[in-house]
């Protein structure tokens, strides 16, 4: 069994799902929802590191993850994570990271269902020619985090 909490943050409510196994799904909320007054115990470190991250004092996360999905998901999941803090690949360089060019679509389909927002950082991942393609969240969202990660602030990247 799981426990849920929610949080507001700039870009919408985040409900963050988890238990002893650890983290299992972080997911933006189209509409508002209360925050969690009394947060699980299991779900204290990851929403304080997810308000650590949104208010640009955290760049690197440190938690135990337990997202379901196949094990090609899984793998392109793991590469998503070592994707750093500020920085973005294409959906070809992925493709090219897992071994196979040829497996584009299927990585940006896995990057698509990714469950846990933010933390597995699929906003990282844009198109070949530089643009903001598909996220899961709203290309708004991911917009407000590559800026958020940009070092860059007194001008838009996108």
């Amino acid at each position: 069994m799981s426990d849920i909490a929610y949080i507001s943050s700039p870009i919408g409510t985040l409900e963050i799902t988890g238990n002893l196994e650890g983290l299992s799904s972080v997911v933006f909320l189209e509409e508002a929802v209360a925050p969690t007054a009394n947060i699980p115990d299991q779900l204290k470190k990851p929403i304080l590191q997810l308000q650590e991250y949104l208010d640009g004092k955290r760049t690197t996360f440190d938690l135990k993850l337990s997202p379901q999905g196949t094990d090609f998901q899984k793998k392109v999941w793991s590469q998503l994570s070592k994707i750093p803090f500020g920085k973005t690949v294409t959906y070809l360089d992925m493709a090219k990271q897992l071994g196979n060019p040829k497996v584009i679509r299927a990585a940006a389909s896995a990057n698509g269902k990714n469950p846990i927002a933010i933390i597995i950082p699929c906003h990282r991942v844009i198109g070949s020619d530089g643009s903001l393609t598909g996220y899961a969240g709203g290309l708004h969202r991911k917009k407000w985090l590559l800026e958020h990660e940009s070092p860059v602030t007194q001008t838009t990247l996108f």
